[in-house]
């Protein structure tokens, strides 16, 4: 087992995530990665109401009895969700961890924190994980450019990224963006983090409540089938690569507006596209961890096999490499 200062703090068996995903952190997934080891969590916005919310939680822990969380996302919108009652459906049904993502969530940090609720706080880089270490958040998952969804604008990779945050952060850093087996956690840990966020990888389990077309879609892309849209409009976004994340990124090339745009990228048609296994449907995220899926495993069995692997490469082949006197030094 890999017990981590990650793992102490959320009291999960592995320093395994899988983060919020729009449309995708449900009941059914979030259970299973809980009761795998792992550290699941609901997606706040993807229940349409706040009692919605309070009711899919209910609904999980009908399911596991092991901990998870609700993930809360404040992103500019149009017409911005009523996130101070989902803050409150989160606090009332008694939820112990929160991943938080997007724009400055101050109040929401100070709210959580007034409850004894641990915050797990996402971003893209260096600056702003300072920030919400300054902020009080508990933990940081730093997202780096393979992720899916938001990667920022600053396209640097897990590989500079993380190291970069890990000298600076205090509080434990989990890796995201571009992990899909026990090498990446292997490779995380080595570079500082204290565990890692899977998000696409869970995408493609057997729990997983998305249709089994763009499931078995994901095994088939390799890592180059992702595109990254509204680059022009500084907000840009990892989405997989089909006929209309292509057409997206050409119109943006001509100069096309983001009102030019909004009919192809709306959310509803790619929520369709999990509905209906038409993977052209509309715009849906994934990350260039792609290459690394081959498999659609249950949860227990993904969980279980990369910490396995995982302990098995840092036994075998990394200590293998130290000569007979460095393993005397190094035990």
């Amino acid at each position: 087992m890999l017990k981590t200062r990650f793992t102490e703090l959320a009291g999960v068996e592995h320093p395994i995530v899988q983060g919020g995903m729009q449309w995708v952190g449900r009941a059914e997934l979030v259970a299973a990665v809980a009761n795998a080891g792992a550290l699941g969590f609901i997606t706040a916005l993807t229940q349409p109401t706040p009692e919605d919310l309070a009711r899919e939680i209910a609904r999980c822990r009908e399911m596991t009895d092991k901990p998870f969380g609700v993930n809360l996302t404040i992103l500019p919108t149009i017409k911005p969700p009523p996130y101070a009652e989902y803050r409150a459906a989160i606090i009332e049904s008694g939820i112990r961890i929160v991943e938080t993502a997007g724009n400055k969530p101050q109040e929401h940090v100070d709210e959580f924190k007034r409850h004894g609720i641990k915050v797990l706080h996402k971003c893209t880089s260096v600056r702003h994980a300072l920030s919400a270490e300054r902020m009080g958040a508990d933990a940081i998952s730093i997202d780096a450019f393979e992720c899916a969804g938001h990667p920022g604008e600053d396209d640097t990779p897990g590989l500079i990224l993380i190291p970069a945050a890990a000298d600076k952060v205090k509080i434990p850093l989990i890796a995201s963006g571009g992990f899909a087996d026990a090498r990446g956690l292997v490779a995380a840990l080595a570079l500082g983090a204290e565990g890692i966020n899977m998000g696409t990888r869970f995408m493609c389990t057997k729990e997983s409540p998305i249709h089994q077309l763009i499931k078995e879609r994901i095994v088939t892309n390799d890592e180059r089938e992702t595109e990254l849209i509204f680059r022009t409009m500084r907000n840009t976004s990892r989405v997989a690569r089909n006929a209309v994340s292509t057409k997206v990124v050409a119109m943006e090339k001509e100069g096309a507006s983001f009102e030019q745009v909004r009919e192809l990228v709306a959310g509803a048609r790619g929520k369709m596209v999990y509905t209906t296994g038409d993977a052209d449907e509309g715009i849906w995220s994934a990350g260039q961890a792609q290459g690394l899926i081959h498999d659609i495993p249950s949860c227990a069995e993904l969980v279980s096999r990369i910490v396995r692997e995982a302990e098995t490469i840092i036994r075998s082949r990394l200590e293998g490499m130290m000569s007979p006197a460095q393993r005397e030094v190094a035990a």
